[in-house]
């Protein structure tokens, strides 16, 4: 004989059964937050990555006009 599956009031369960049922819950919410956390996480690091290439783009572009102004004086003081 197969048990029907269970579904709509809170009233239909066993004390213990309820707790059960409330764990599980708890579990479920649990896990999906962790999933969701993980997602923004992989989100901000992919992000990061991308400033600190835009960061170093921007440091070895100041480098590169500091040596060339040090070359067009060095050029010029000739």
């Amino acid at each position: 004989m197969s048990v029907p599956e269970r579904s709509g009031s809170r009233f239909l369960y066993a004390p213990f059964e309820m707790a059960n049922a409330k764990i599980e819950a708890n579990e479920r919410v649990a896990m999906e937050r962790w999933s969701a956390l993980e997602y923004r996480l992989t989100r901000i690091e992919a992000l990061m990555e991308r400033l600190e290439r835009r960061l170093w783009l921007a440091v070895y572009g100041v480098a590169a006009a500091v040596l060339a102004q040090w070359a067009v004086s060095l050029l010029g003081a000739q």
